[in-house]
């Protein structure tokens, strides 16, 4: 099932040239104005291929639907989901290099010479000597987390829309802004896709279907200081600052992102603003099980009961909201997505496997809705790096998986 892979680079490199970080501290949705760029052009591209039902939500949702060509009756809708935000650590305006027919050698970014990868150093490199590779410029992110995944859904879009003899059910498209920030689906009415399952294009190595991944919840500890010049502070200051250092210093460094992998999960400070009248300190808990959750929720508030009964003059709050969860939980009890996703990986050449996640996809919250949502490969590595790269030759195999998933849902339906 040939890939049309001069469109799917032009897509790509089109695509990773708009910076589209999402900010977490914004509170609108998109969280910045410069999602909206990609989004538009992306309802503007789903018309010109011919796709029906376009629309852009007001929520920043792009939806379309790619008709039916099954001659049965009752194949049910499927949907694939990619994420058009990139992370907000580096800047996301990519200058991208196609590097052609890699030969092996060490590739050196040109904006950072210290930015390399090589075969020795850079996990299955070596596996795409001859592929075409892309990269960023050592600047700025690539952009492939998830701009792989939007070029991929659109190229495997136009190839159905253009062939319409391929038999297949009702797809629904959705492109999404702030996944980077744990916001991507939260507000998307399900009912307006209407789907019976889903797959997310947010994954890595080819053959990857993934139907595990972390459980998630956003910590934030408020503390409030007293405040007094610093000349005549003695018996009077409490400075949130050093309440802060001292609350960082008491996380157990064996829950730590740093010490943990497998299964491990851990607690990250993601930010810690301080002053001495006032400090905040933003924090992400992540672990497989929900028990290991509620472990990390004790170890949280122990440490902080134990600061405040110290310093009894400050105010120091502790507020814990959910993220995410394990998708494992739900799809475990019905596994078919996860299996029609693996027959069509292994018609597209490849050995299906699957991962436990160390993160998150939108697909954990479409689970937990009630839409079961395997994530599975695009291609991108290194991702929030600025060594981040793809294979265009491991992009197009997934969008052939997309192509024969269309198909095995008609087939056993």
């Amino acid at each position: 099932m040939p890939i049309d892979s001069a469109d799917l680079l032009e897509r790509f490199l089109r695509y990773v040239r708009i910076d589209t970080r999402s900010d977490p501290h914004s509170p609108t949705q998109p969280s910045t104005p410069c999602q909206w760029d990609l989004l538009n052009l992306l309802e503007k591209e789903l018309k010109e291929i011919g796709a029906a039902d376009v629309q852009l939500l007001p929520a920043g949702y792009v939806l379309a639907t790619i008709p039916a060509t099954s001659k049965k009756t009752g194949v049910p809708t499927i949907a694939w989901f990619a994420h058009v935000d990139t992370a907000p650590n580096l800047p996301g305006a990519a200058k991208p290099i196609v590097h052609r027919a890699y030969d092996g050698r060490p590739i050196v970014l040109p904006d950072d010479p210290k930015q390399t990868l090589t075969v020795e150093t850079t996990p299955h490199l070596r596996n795409c000597i001859g592929h075409d590779l892309i990269t960023a410029s050592g600047a700025t992110l690539l952009g492939s987390d998830d701009k792989s995944g939007v070029a991929i859904v659109m190229n495997a879009a136009r190839h159905l829309l253009a062939l319409p003899e391929i038999p297949h059910g009702p797809i629904r498209l959705c492109f999404n802004p702030d996944e980077e920030i744990g916001r991507g689906v939260h507000k998307l009415d399900l009912a307006q896709v209407g789907a019976v399952a889903a797959y997310t294009l947010d994954s890595e190595l080819p053959g990857q279907v993934d139907f595990e991944t972390f459980s998630a919840d956003a910590a934030v500890l408020e503390i409030q200081g007293v405040a007094s010049h610093p000349g005549w502070a003695k018996g009077v200051m409490v400075n949130a600052a050093r309440i802060a250092g001292r609350f960082l210093a008491a996380l157990p460094r064996e829950l730590a992102p740093e010490t943990t992998s497998g299964r491990g999960g851990f607690i990250h400070p993601l930010e810690c603003v301080a002053s001495a009248e006032k400090a905040t300190v933003r924090m992400i808990l992540r672990d497989f099980e929900l028990a290991g959750l509620a472990a990390q929720h004790a170890v949280l508030k122990t440490i902080v009961a134990e600061l405040q009964a110290e310093e009894p003059r400050a105010k120091l709050e502790l507020t814990i909201k959910e993220q995410y969860r394990n998708m494992r939980y739900w799809l475990e009890s019905d596994m078919r997505a996860v299996e029609f996703a693996r027959e069509a990986i292994t018609r597209a050449g490849l050995k299906p496997f699957s991962d436990s996640i160390r993160g998150g996809t939108d697909g954990s919250v479409l689970t937990a809705r009630g839409l079961p949502a395997p994530n599975l490969f695009a291609g991108m590595h290194q991702v929030h790096s600025e060594r981040e790269w793809v294979s265009l030759q491991d992009m197009a195999k997934a969008a052939e998986t997309l192509l024969h998933l269309a198909q095995v849902w008609e087939e056993k339906s």
